[in-house]
């Protein structure tokens, strides 16, 4: 059944920093932002005059993403790339079987689980990026293989991220055991999952849409720098 207010979707930092995740916002009112610590990303609304709120977020971090609508920046700040994105989402519980133990991951996984995403997916994951929801792994032999977790989160949505797999064990069916178990959880919560992928990585779009994800819309993430 599909959640009424799927629009906050188009804004998901801003409208994350508003609802659950609230405690984590560095706010100037007109532009939020999560806290450097757990996730350099922004958000705001149209209309809104943000550039003095991201040059004064621009101290606290080199490199920061503004989610969403293209953002005005002053000349101390210059835009690095855009990311083009789907944003993707799943309506119902996914009936697969899982075969690996998947264990819900600890503070004393937080090390394990941070060198493993930035192996695979670079300068998004910080060390306080898991306290942002739930993460889950598969061990083999007791080291750390693959993961998957909650990022943002709203009243009706979480958004599912860091779904990694070190290079010495894919093609093992391990990031779909762990995107349907994550999925599964936050269904329990009575929410919605969601999710975002680079618009080229076809082999991932594939396996989300094979286990009942939409692409919802394109989204932009918007990585700023200072200038050189």
């Amino acid at each position: 059944m599909k959640t009424q207010d799927d629009k906050k979707l188009n804004n998901p930092v801003w409208f994350s920093l508003l609802e659950t995740h609230q405690n984590f916002a560095v706010d100037y009112d007109s532009v939020k932002f999560y806290h450097p610590d757990y996730c350099p990303f922004g958000g705001f609304e149209k209309g809104n005059a943000i550039a003095k709120s991201i040059d004064e977020y621009s101290e606290m971090v080199d490199s920061f993403f503004i989610v969403g609508e293209k953002p005005e920046l002053s000349n101390l700040l210059q835009l690095n790339k855009e990311l083009v994105c789907l944003q993707m989402i799943v309506y119902n519980p996914i009936d697969i079987a899982i075969n690996d133990a998947i264990v819900k991951l600890t503070d004393k996984h937080i090390d394990d689980l941070y060198e493993l995403v930035n192996l695979v997916q670079p300068g998004y994951f910080k060390k306080k990026t898991a306290l942002l929801g739930n993460y889950y792994g598969i061990f083999k032999n007791e080291e750390l293989v693959a993961v998957t977790g909650e990022r943002m989160q709203m009243n009706d949505f979480i958004e599912v991220s860091a779904v990694v797999t070190h290079p010495n064990h894919t093609g093992k069916r391990y990031a779909k055991q762990l995107v349907v178990h994550t999925v599964n959880e936050i269904f329990k919560q009575n929410k919605t999952p969601y999710l975002h992928v680079i618009e080229d990585n076809s082999g991932a779009i594939q396996l989300y849409e094979k286990l009942g994800f939409e692409i919802r819309r394109k989204i932009s993430f918007w990585n700023i720098t200072k200038q050189i």
